[in-house]
């Protein structure tokens, strides 16, 4: 039996989508770019705020803050099935590409934010897929540092002063 998942008006939530089986459904760069473009056109349709991500090979993080009267998990039903629908024509396939329901958590204070801003960042250079995070093109902080705001959008100052000491702190060589 499912547990409900917790919703709260204005918050900001930890998601994570896990690929059926833990296949690697996004390891390819073209995957990957059809799942972040999917995002795009969510973020079209839907009103909501990426405040930092990184999509994985067989998995992806979000931290995500729905808007005012829009519904987490109908943003978030959007976004997977519209990305398994493609994943499966460009793959001649039928059936599930996401394993259960994606998990949510709600980011209840600025601690647990930032640790899990650092988790999701960190998550490729853990997987030994780059060297430092700011490397990771399908990430949050590259696309912050490049000036891609089509997934992230604008930061709000208070994001933007996250993003600009996290480089600060952990991608140092970047700021020279």
């Amino acid at each position: 039996m499912r547990h409900p998942r917790k919703l709260k008006d204005n918050a900001t939530y930890h998601v994570t989508i896990r690929a059926n089986r833990r296949e690697m459904v996004l390891f390819c760069t073209a995957m990957r770019i059809l799942f972040l473009n999917v995002v795009k056109r969510a973020k079209k349709k839907y009103k909501f705020q990426i405040d930092n991500f990184s999509v994985m090979g067989n998995h992806v993080h979000l931290i995500i803050r729905p808007g005012k009267d829009e519904s987490l998990s109908r943003v978030m039903q959007w976004i997977l099935s519209v990305f398994a629908m493609a994943w499966n024509r460009a793959h001649f396939q039928t059936g599930h590409v996401w394993g259960e329901r994606f998990f949510s958590k709600i980011i209840n204070n600025c601690v647990e934010f930032l640790k899990t801003f650092h988790y999701i960042s960190q998550n490729p250079v853990k997987a030994q897929l780059v060297k430092s995070s700011e490397e990771w093109e399908f990430g949050g902080l590259w696309h912050f540092i490049s000036g891609q705001k089509e997934i992230i959008g604008e930061p709000v100052s208070w994001l933007q002063k996250i993003y600009r000491n996290y480089c600060r702190i952990f991608c140092p060589d970047i700021l020279k």
